[in-house]
């Protein structure tokens, strides 16, 4: 049977699904497809035209390639298609977003035709999307006098791409649909375990929300025809945790307009809203498909009339409403004056989500747009030796006299591209970047893979100094979609020129080391940014951001980021810890001691976290980094002492040579370049010539918070409190308890050790106190499944030679063999050890699932509806976040503990300690 009617079948396969037709990328389809297209006689001539034409990806996928060439040699008239004028062959090779098109279009418009060169330079001014080899044959054509190639440069100089499309329209008008109360998040949008369908986008878009809010939408929609449908959190936060551009473009599937009427099922321009906006990590991948994401501010703490916020009888804030956007409810966004309205009733003042950047995005239809023109521009002017027409809203610069900086700002000054010479900037500037380090995960990774493709990209940006492709969160279940998904993944990565946790050649055997903390090793330079593929891209050296596929990919192909330098609020302590207390537990602290000094007010929402926590190594100092995801902060940074810094990069250097004596390093000697790098600036720290970062003294920061360490006297635990009767309570993780709260009486499940949020010193507290309950009581019985999954390969090999291993694995019901993965998730557990692969695991919802109904205790940062866990006819699911000692006790006892069995069972044990440091740690 022929490739094509293989693609039939599937087609057919497909319907029975509700499902169109695949979009088609491969070279091979194509090519038969064209077969079939040149056969004038051929009675099936349709279809085939039909599919070249509106269902081929556009870019530099090989089929992109193919249909490329095919246009060429319609408009060279070597091959006569009825269907397709070579007017119509120029408009369909407009549409195809860089690569073989540009190379094409090229072709003609530097060719000997005038006529044909005219029409492809009339279509080169309206693209962006050329790199060197592109920019450089235009150079080239004009040092040698050819009036096409000027006159394509001059159009580019003056921004044409951009000016001679539709200004945004005066007056947006939206209906609501109220998708949930309470932050929403984007498992509710794209959830984890649908991750494999993500690049398939119709199929993926089945899962966003329900198929009867899918219907719902649908309604609105044909209700009102004028209007689009704006996603909204009611009286909570658009977007919360991962990082999905799989989640807008569901919201653009059944919101958004089509960007182009031959790409099918790529949309643009949804439109979001909270009522405590819009977390930051969804805002951006919002801009990259030139959509609106708006803070309604529509619910606000009831106030008496001296001022004080009014509290309930749990000491909450007691809000109003101010206004409704109950589902239906017609609003306008005026664009001119920057407003929301319900008929003539201004609401409020949308002008942060209407800035001139912004609008330059909704203009273009995304980002990407605008960040490739501008480059290109610049490019252009420079050839013609003339100044670019000032086109483009200008950067926001902010300098504040008399002012010092932020960690943040000082690293963005450094990183800086394009400011003003000899400026600084502070918070508030916009600002191009230099990106240091790039990291992809895996169920993301397939979709940044074709936004790669998407934008004509072919190899990582030279100024990037490394970025890594893992296999971190699909490595649980090693089932038939990851067989499919991740080898294909890992060679366009590999290929592409990144560091991939798998061979494609098989020389090294598959690493399962999770991102992040394969990230915070190769980050080996405190003033780096980092951008990585989920929303727990939080490393304890540098400034890291999570990100969503796409801007990965603007990273990857550009090594420049932009964003305004955020606002820092500055996090210090006090105190002393108790021997018991392990550093977990001063996270979670720190969340609710912010939230109570700030009668409820998240201050660290959308801004970076500034941790004082320099005594601590990189990989313990994570521990909190990791977790300012869930503090719903944009990022974080910690400031370190020299000694603790000096230290935290050697490990970082003795991991990096772990994976090149593995042979995971490329030819382009990546990680070597980065043992260089350490030791360069080992040396800087010892010498004195450029000690650790740390802020000025005179820095201003949006708030301060002081966390007392005295105050912490038991275990912390983050509830999802999943029967508060205020919806919108449930599933934050903002309610913070402790561990006396439960009584020892609440039954616990099952245990998971894992995810990110554990390091090496987590595996060694569980061996000890085996050791330790074996002593009291002769042996250990787990009255709940405990699943261990440590975050590296390389811990898992320390622990062998430390002895550690040995005793887990005396009591392990199961053991991952990598020689034998899973092919199959798990979905019943006994009460016993699961010594899992290195990876993500439970915590992503993908792959292993707790049982429904389950109350899970996890060392993770989940606790969404759904995702460790699911609701079962009985009761709802609930995962509860807690310390290691916690979570292994809990599963031991199959209950939650109580502090005297918690001290009792921790007692001599080394847990994360931490101190403040004896000096301030400032410039």
């Amino acid at each position: 049977m022929s490739i094509y009617q293989d693609y039939i079948k599937e087609i057919e396969e497909r319907k029975e699904q509700g499902l169109h037709p695949k979009p088609i990328d491969g070279a091979e389809l194509l090519s038969e497809i064209i077969s079939n297209i040149r056969d004038a006689n051929n009675p099936n001539r349709k279809d085939p035209l039909h599919f070249f034409i509106y269902n081929t990806l556009p870019g530099t996928t090989p089929a992109a390639g193919v249909k490329s060439e095919f246009l060429k040699d319609i408009i060279l008239s070597k091959v006569v298609v009825p269907e397709i004028t070579l007017d119509y062959a120029f408009e369909l090779l407009s549409h195809m977003k860089g690569g073989p098109s540009i190379r094409v279009l090229l072709d003609l418009a530097l060719g000997d035709n005038h006529d044909i060169a005219k029409k492809a330079a009339a279509v080169l001014k309206t693209q962006v999307f050329l790199y060197d080899a592109d920019t450089s044959r235009l150079k080239e054509a004009y040092e040698k006098g050819n009036v096409i190639a000027k006159e394509i440069l001059e159009s580019y100089a003056k921004a044409e791409f951009f000016t001679k499309l539709p200004e945004v329209p005066e007056e947006i008008k939206v209906v609501t649909y109220v998708a949930g109360e309470g932050d929403i998040s984007t498992d509710l949008l794209s959830p984890g375990n649908q991750a494999h369908s993500r690049s398939d986008r119709e199929l993926h878009g089945k899962c966003m929300i329900s198929s009867k809010a899918q219907e719902e939408i649908r309604a609105l929609q044909a209700q009102h025809p004028d209007c689009s449908v704006m996603l909204v959190a009611e009286k909570g936060t658009m977007g919360v945790g991962s990082s999905r551009m799989s989640g807008v473009n569901n919201v653009a599937l059944w919101t958004g307009k089509q960007a182009s009427p031959y790409v099918p099922f790529i949309n643009i321009a949804p439109i979001v809203a909270g009522t405590n906006g819009i977390s930051p990590i969804f805002l951006t991948t919002v801009d990259v498909t030139g959509g609106i994401g708006i803070d309604l501010k529509n619910w606000v703490k009831k106030q008496d009339k001296y001022g004080n916020v009014v509290l309930n009888d749990k000491g909450e804030p007691v809000l109003e409403e101010v206004y409704s956007v109950a589902t239906g409810t017609i609003l306008t966004i005026n664009t001119k004056k920057k407003k929301l309205y319900n008929e003539d009733r201004e609401l409020i003042d949308i002008s942060k989500s209407l800035t001139p950047q912004k609008l330059e995005f909704i203009r273009a239809g995304g980002s990407y747009a605008v960040v490739f023109g501008k480059k290109i521009q610049t490019f252009a002017a420079e050839v013609l030796g003339v100044e670019p027409t000032p086109v483009f809203a200008k950067s926001k610069e902010i300098s504040n006299e008399n002012q010092g900086l932020t960690a943040v700002e000082k690293i963005f000054n450094k990183n800086a591209i394009g400011k003003t010479p000899g400026k600084v900037l502070h918070a508030g500037s916009d600002v191009r970047v230099k990106v240091n380090i790039v990291g992809s995960q895996d169920t993301t990774g397939l979709m940044t893979a074709q936004e790669l493709e998407s934008m004509a990209a072919t190899v990582i940006a030279p100024s990037v100094d490394a970025g890594y492709q893992s296999g971190c969160h699909t490595a649980s279940v090693w089932d038939k979609k990851a067989q499919a998904n991740i080898p294909k993944l890992m060679k366009f990565m590999n290929d592409f020129g990144l560091i991939t946790g798998r061979d494609p050649k098989s020389v090294y055997p598959p690493m399962t080391d999770v991102i992040h903390k394969v990230l915070n090793d190769l980050t080996v330079d405190e003033w780096a940014i980092i951008i990585g593929g989920d929303s727990h891209t939080r490393m304890s050296k540098g400034v890291a951001f999570g990100a969503d596929s796409g801007t990965v990919a603007l990273a990857l192909a550009t090594g420049e980021a932009s964003m305004p330098i955020p606002e820092s609020v500055k996090v210090t302590f006090k105190g002393e810890m108790k021997e018991y207390m392990d550093f977990r537990d001063v996270v979670h602290a720190t969340q609710a001691q912010m939230l109570h000094q700030f009668d409820g007010e998240n201050v660290f929402q959308g801004r970076i976290i500034e941790v004082h926590i320099g005594t601590l190594l990189a990989d313990q100092a994570f521990t909190f980094t990791d977790w300012t995801a869930e503090m719903k902060a944009k990022a974080s940074i910690c400031i370190s002492q020299d000694d603790t810094l000096i230290q935290s990069l050697e490990i970082a250097k003795s991991r990096i040579q772990i994976m090149i004596d593995k042979g995971m390093d490329n030819d382009k000697k990546v990680l070597h370049r980065l043992i260089e790098k350490a030791d360069k600036r080992i040396a800087q720290i010892k010498s004195g010539e450029k000690p650790a970062l740390r802020p000025d003294e005179n820095a201003k920061y949006y708030a301060e918070v002081v966390i007392d360490l005295d105050a912490i006297a038991e275990p912390m635990i983050a509830d999802p409190d999943v029967n508060n009767e205020d919806v919108s309570k449930r599933y934050t993780h903002d309610t913070i308890r402790g561990l006396s709260y439960y009584g020892g009486t609440k039954k616990v499940d099952l245990g998971f050790v894992g995810s990110c949020m554990v390091h090496k010193g987590d595996l060694k507290i569980l061996s000890h106190m085996l050791k330790n309950l074996e002593e009291q009581y002769g042996e250990v019985k787990f009255n709940a499944p405990l699943v261990v999954a440590a975050p590296t390969y390389n811990i898992i090999d320390e622990l062998k030679a430390e002895g550690d291993w040995e005793l887990l694995e005396k009591y392990s019901g199961f053991e991952f063999n990598d020689a034998a993965p899973k092919n199959a998730a798990r979905t019943e557990y006994e009460n016993v050890l699961y010594l899992e692969r290195p990876g993500c695991n439970l915590c992503m919802g993908n792959q292993e699932k707790a049982e429904k109904g389950d109350t899970v205790m996890s060392t993770s940062t989940r606790l969404f509806q759904g995702r460790v866990v699911e609701d079962s006819e009985r009761k709802k699911g609930e995962s509860l976040l807690a310390s290691t000692p916690v979570v292994v006790l809990s599963a031991i006892l199959g209950r939650i503990p109580t502090l005297e069995e918690y001290e009792k069972a921790v007692k001599g044990i080394e847990l994360t300690k931490f101190k403040p440091s004896n000096r301030q740690l400032v410039h």
